[in-house]
């Protein structure tokens, strides 16, 4: 039988399971282990690296081109797409939105208002 007429998904389960095992890792590495928390960060960002190459190439059929090949395009395209929408979202947590729109004092406004009533 050949892979195309394949009717049982194997690669997705082996991936799924795959995925599951990191999750759990990470979840026990964060709430269970008594690691120093820049090992705990640091096994969390490798298994996070691992589940993304897991989901890419079993998931995302980034294999799966004409030539055989990777699709460099579309992924060169991801990642910068993804690099922007960081980029921005860490600029606009940063320096992009203060609660005091008035220039001054917005918690003794509030004490005053407070008082009047």
């Amino acid at each position: 039988m050949s892979a195309e007429n394949e009717k049982f998904p194997k690669k997705h389960i082996v991936g799924f399971l795959g995925s599951l095992v990191l999750t759990l890792a990470a979840a026990w590495a964060a709430l269970g282990s008594d690691l120093p928390t820049h090992w705990i960060i640091i096994s969390i960002m490798v298994m996070a690296v691992i589940q993304a190459f897991i989901q890419l190439f079993m998931f995302m059929h980034l294999t799966e081109t004409e030539s055989g090949g990777l699709q460099v395009g579309n992924m060169l395209h991801a990642f910068f797409i993804a690099a922007v929408i960081i980029a921005g979202s860490v600029w606009t947590m940063s320096f992009g939105f203060s609660h005091n729109h008035d220039g001054g004092g917005g918690d003794m406004q509030m004490e005053e208002h407070e008082q009047d009533h």
